[in-house]
């Protein structure tokens, strides 16, 4: 059976459905990170096994192993190896050092990205957003927050998401990341940024990656969406494409953060409105906060 080296050192928010976990360690005197992936076994949740799904567990190391975006513009990967056996698969990766990117240096990093014409192998999540909100529809949807004060916008987000899902598959598709955020985009090396965790690489709404970006980023939306225009290609999206993909995407991903957020302390004594300053739930509140803009706006759509 796998182990880690007992002299590996665990890095925090490691663990997933299909991630034992991750290390940091050196190999050589060169400092890497390992990353343990598991094999699906019978009773597994069948995304795992679907190439095209958001969870397809072994997506990181056929990028990598490929060397798919070891020379992208925009985004690249850090050198890695991929060691595969019946349990699993092992990915050590070089170790990228934080260069503390702005927002803005990121959006136009991402923007540049969603510009190439990236081979699509069958291995590419095509329904990010799709993918993810099936899976809170298995869970009941957003039934926490139907107890607070966004109760009728979440209510009506909810009952129109197929539109509104649909109204981003009509946009331009372009290559996407699908969850940069700027522990995930640490790197830089001149105009592109060093990325990791490529388990989610696909395409989608082109406005996509910048829609996740925002809900982490300093900075606020438009001057996000102004730096992701810069990287962009004029001939790939106008603005207000791209202004639609951020937005849908920002809005329903912080909406049901919100609700795991809220969900995980609402069984415990005491009103909800109490726990809104739990320090696993303020974050996400204070993110959703930020999308008021953009909820009116879909409101509107």
């Amino acid at each position: 059976m796998w182990q880690p080296e007992p002299e590996w050192v665990a890095l925090p928010g490691g663990t997933g459905t299909s991630t034992l976990g991750v290390w940091r360690t050196a190999i050589g005197g060169r400092p890497v990170v390992v990353k343990r992936l598991v094999a699906p076994q019978p009773g597994s949740p069948p995304g795992l096994a679907d190439p095209a799904h958001v969870a397809y567990w072994r997506r990181e190391a056929d990028v990598l192993q490929i060397g798919l975006t070891a020379s992208t513009p925009g985004l690249r990967a850090a050198p890695a190896s991929v060691e595969e056996d019946a349990e699993g698969i092992t990915i050590t990766v070089d170790w990228v050092e934080d260069a503390a990117s702005s927002g803005l240096f990121l959006a136009m990093a991402i923007g540049r990205f969603a510009g190439i014409d990236l081979p699509r192998p069958a291995f590419l999540a095509t329904r990010l957003l799709r993918d993810r909100l099936d899976r809170v529809a298995h869970r009941g949807g957003w039934p926490t927050l139907a107890r607070t004060t966004v109760s009728d916008v979440a209510d009506h987000l909810w009952r129109h998401r197929g539109r509104l899902l649909d109204l981003l598959d009509g946009l331009p598709q372009v290559a996407q990341h699908g969850d940069p955020t700027a522990t995930n985009l640490p790197g830089r090396e001149g105009d592109d940024a060093i990325a990791v965790d490529w388990g989610t690489l696909g395409t989608g709404p082109v406005g996509g990656d910048l829609g996740y970006l925002s809900l982490s980023a300093r900075e606020e939306l438009e001057p996000l969406l102004d730096a992701y225009l810069l990287g962009l290609p004029a001939t790939v999206a106008d603005r207000d494409a791209v202004l639609l993909g951020a937005q849908v995407v920002a809005v329903y991903t912080a909406l049901s953060r919100a609700e795991w957020a809220l969900a995980r302390v609402a069984g415990g004594e005491g009103a909800l409105a109490a726990k809104y300053r739990h320090p696993s739930v303020a974050p996400h509140l204070r993110a959703l906060q930020r999308q008021f803009p953009a909820i009116e706006a879909l409101l509107r759509v």
